[in-house]
């Protein structure tokens, strides 16, 4: 394994900030292929962190007692942003700046914008497939998904299949997305896949592993490993839905939600999800149903919610007639 340091700069404290990339070269001749997985481009987004650790973990292995194996190389950014990370916030300390809406085109010269494009850049020219892993935020868990902008589909659909989530989601392009490292690299023709799971600042082993195990399969898929270490189980099939697919549950009134199920959970058409509460006057609100049969895949985990909050998303079975 070769580590890098891509950039340093000084904080504003004076502190260093420093880029890393570890990367696991080809054992022998040119790569068949070149992975990435970038984690920590949100700094409350604590998942990505731990799945890049099983990755050099157990590629650090393979490499040491198997280096044959190493068809292609890997390359892996496990804390893109270091200061974020160090606070446990989303954004860049003292700058407010959100270093996944400044890749592509970027007009500025502060620290952001520099390590942001550098990663950008180095990135473009490292990489053959990229895999961007991101947690939701405080108000919502997710199930781990893999979320595909439309015009992308064809060529990602077969390569999320590989990845051991429990959702594909294909939605369509949005003005947020423009500046996003997902994004423009796709428009590069580099494919990358946007990985959403679990919440931010927490940590959910089960969700890692299976992720892990699916990222590795990917490896193999690709050709970058020539075999999988056996204690890596078969991935099972992800369901794939659409925006048609997915029903939602948002509050009607402002209050306390208390969930009643889990996410994972298989629900019925109006099964009940969890109740809107007052707890001043103690009564209840509202119950709140399933919109649908189907996969819970999103699940409120903010208690205290307003008028119109979403507290549930569940992967219909079957998609309703227009």
């Amino acid at each position: 394994m070769k580590t890098q340091t891509l950039l340093s700069r000084a904080s504003p404290l004076g502190s260093s900030l420093n880029i890393v990339k570890q990367t696991f070269p080809a054992h022998r001749g040119k790569p068949v292929q070149r992975v990435s997985f970038v984690s920590g481009l949100h700094g409350d987004e604590l998942e990505g962190l731990y799945l890049c650790h099983r990755l050099i973990q157990a590629l650090r292995h393979i490499q040491e007692t198997q280096p044959e194996a190493f068809k292609g190389e890997v390359h892996i950014y496990p804390a893109a942003n270091p200061p974020a990370l160090n606070h446990g916030t989303r954004l860049w300390p003292f700058y407010g700046s959100d270093m996944n809406r400044m890749m592509g085109p970027h007009s500025g010269s502060s620290i952001p914008v520099q390590m942001s494009q550098k990663i950008f850049e180095d990135l473009k020219e490292s990489s053959d497939l990229v895999v961007d892993i991101h947690a939701s935020n405080l108000h919502l868990k997710e199930l781990p998904q893999i979320r595909i902008i439309e015009e992308f589909s064809e060529e990602l659909l077969p390569l999320a299949l590989q990845t051991h989530t429990d959702i594909i989601w294909i939605h369509p392009m949005a003005g947020v997305f423009e500046s996003t490292l997902g994004y423009n690299l796709n428009k590069l023709n580099i494919p990358t896949l946007v990985i959403e799971t679990g919440t931010c600042l927490r940590i959910e082993p089960d969700f890692v592993d299976r992720l892990f195990h699916g990222m590795m399969h990917l490896l193999h898929h690709q050709g970058v490993l020539a075999s999988l270490p056996s204690d890596i189980p078969s991935v099972p099939a992800p369901q794939v839905i659409y925006p048609r697919g997915v029903g939602q549950a948002s509050a009607k009134h402002s209050g306390l939600f208390v969930s009643r199920v889990a996410l994972g959970q298989r629900m019925g058409e109006d099964e009940i999800i969890g109740q809107v509460l007052d707890p001043v006057k103690g009564v209840v609100l509202e119950e709140v149903t399933a919109p649908g049969n189907g996969l819970l895949f999103t699940l409120r985990e903010q208690p205290a919610i307003h008028s119109g909050a979403l507290l549930a998303r569940v992967a219909l079975d079957r998609e309703p007639k227009p």
